[in-house]
């Protein structure tokens, strides 16, 4: 039930007809008592930067979740940016503090190496390759750098978004070893497809699946369905695989953190999630 009361956390992107999130956060503040709601707000990329002031001028907005297009854009109109989020390139969180200020922060590529480690994926000495260079690749290269891979190479059709990726990345972490492309799985420990390529059945795979060895950890951030073709096509080679929503259900708890709301685990928001594909 909305009161006059009720917290309002905005979830803006473009399209929404994806998003997951309020699936989950609105049946955990059920759950908990918690007067609180996502809304999701389809926000096209024209129109993102005059929008998000005019979200932030409501007075019951908490902050907001975001995601595809404006995670890279954010940087440039919040007030504050973490760490993380600048070594990204990009922030999926925007909190309003008591001062007015925006504080932009990145969750995405923590709730992707966390659930990795769930899995008992070994990111030491582990040689890996991040295909898209957008908010969400940014981040997880971003993440698996801070958790001390051996080796890192970045790929995108757009090479000066992976040369920029892979320069922050050795700004902040001298001692990788960074490349950037091309995209070729063979030898890899870990592959992540960090690209929207998977939300249409007529979309090609990412990279060549024929190269994957069963022992290749095969990761995915599309969310529009469980198994992707390219996971569908890792597990018949053997591999072990990380599903888009895995990543979500990590990140999840840091948000309520970041808001001020509390946490949660990962497991007790699968049991109250109402996501289906």
């Amino acid at each position: 039930m909305i009161t006059g009361k009720t917290s309002l956390i905005a979830h803006i992107g473009y399209p929404t007809d994806t998003f997951k999130a309020p699936l989950i956060y609105n049946p955990w503040f059920d759950a908990h008592g918690i007067d609180a709601v996502v809304v999701p707000m389809g926000v096209k990329a024209e129109d993102y930067p005059s929008t998000l002031r005019a979200v932030f001028n409501m007075t019951n907005v908490r902050g907001a979740l975001i995601t595809m297009p404006h995670k890279v854009t954010t940087l440039a109109l919040a007030d504050k940016v973490s760490t993380t989020a600048t070594i990204a390139g990009a922030a999926n969180a925007l909190r309003s503090d008591p001062d007015g200020a925006l504080v932009a922060d990145m969750f995405d590529g923590t709730g992707f190496t966390r659930g990795l480690a769930r899995k008992g994926f070994r990111f030491s000495r582990a040689k890996c390759l991040v295909v898209g260079c957008g908010g969400v690749g940014s981040a997880i290269a971003a993440s698996l750098a801070a958790e001390g891979v051996a080796a890192l190479v970045v790929f995108d059709t757009d090479a000066a978004a992976a040369q920029a990726l892979a320069d922050r990345l050795k700004l902040h972490y001298d001692k990788l070893d960074v490349r950037v492309g091309p995209a070729v799985v063979a030898g890899q420990d870990l592959v992540v497809n960090a690209t929207p390529l998977g939300m249409k059945d007529s979309d090609p795979l990412p990279f060549d699946v024929e190269q994957l060895a069963s022992s290749t950890f095969v990761g995915e951030v599309v969310m529009k369905r469980e198994i992707t073709p390219l996971l569908a096509a890792a597990k018949v080679r053997g591999c072990q695989i990380q599903v888009g929503t895995d990543m979500l259900f990590e990140m999840i708890p840091a948000y309520l953190e970041f808001f001020g709301f509390g946490t949660a685990t990962p497991e007790e928001l699968r049991t109250i999630a109402k996501v289906a594909y």
